[in-house]
């Protein structure tokens, strides 16, 4: 099997300005996922697409190949789906067709070597179109997530059949993390979203699950590589 890796960062970002070159205990962010793609041994090459000039010039740094997102691309409205289309078909016309599409978002600097494997691993022998990361949700559309109606009252986003009193009793409920996708390159050109096909996924601990999206994902996310880097220390002693 041939995986690649992509890493997709656009140099605009409305919740945390520049957050993918933000300094992360020393290190830009992006700079944690590129180092996790070339630790996994399953990963065959490592691709960078972005529009930015520094971004591109870190990530070079860090040895990834460039892809220069187009400017189309790159905007906030612009799906992301789209320039996964057009990283698979660069990469393509530049190495040839691989089996695995490896999409590891700047913005989860807590994953694992593990996490790649394993959901490449899950990919393969599920011969499903789309491998995900998911965490297990402490909300639930059945007890106590709520959305207003008309009247401006609260109402359950989907009713139960029965009442339900405790979350534990819900249906279980799961968040897809930005820890790994991992999908079929035709799947990803012939379709136009993930959900079209069969998925499916590795659960990832919630502690590994934090997509930075502004300051306050930050500094979580800094506090738990603090404390692993603490422990890390200790145990080494």
């Amino acid at each position: 099997m041939r995986n690649i890796a992509f890493i997709f960062a656009r140099g605009g970002s409305k919740g945390l300005p520049r957050k993918n070159i933000k300094q992360l205990l020393g290190k830009p962010l992006i700079v944690y996922s590129i180092e996790k793609a070339f630790e996994c041994h399953e990963i065959d090459a490592v691709f960078v697409s972005t529009d930015d000039a520094e971004i591109s010039k870190i990530a070079r740094a860090c040895g990834a190949q460039i892809i220069n997102r187009p400017s189309h691309l790159a905007s906030d409205n612009s799906p992301e789906w789209l320039s996964w289309q057009h990283a698979i078909k660069y990469t393509q016309d530049r190495i040839g067709k691989f089996d695995n599409f490896v999409s590891l978002p700047a913005t989860s600097p807590l994953r694992s070597v593990d996490d790649i494997e394993k959901a490449i691993a899950e990919r393969i022998a599920t011969d499903t179109d789309a491998c995900l990361g998911i965490s297990a949700s402490h909300h639930s559309p059945y007890f106590n997530m709520v959305t207003r109606d008309s009247h401006g009252f609260c109402r359950l986003v989907i009713p139960p059949d029965k009442p339900i009193s405790r979350r534990q009793d819900a249906s279980a409920i799961f968040n897809i993390t930005t820890i790994v996708y991992v999908l079929k390159p035709e799947y990803v050109l012939k379709g136009s979203s993930i959900f079209q096909g069969n998925v499916s996924a590795i659960e990832i601990p919630r502690e590994r699950a934090i997509d930075i999206d502004d300051d306050f994902d930050f500094r979580l996310a800094e506090l738990v590589l603090q404390e692993r880097l603490k422990y890390d220390n200790n145990s080494s002693k």
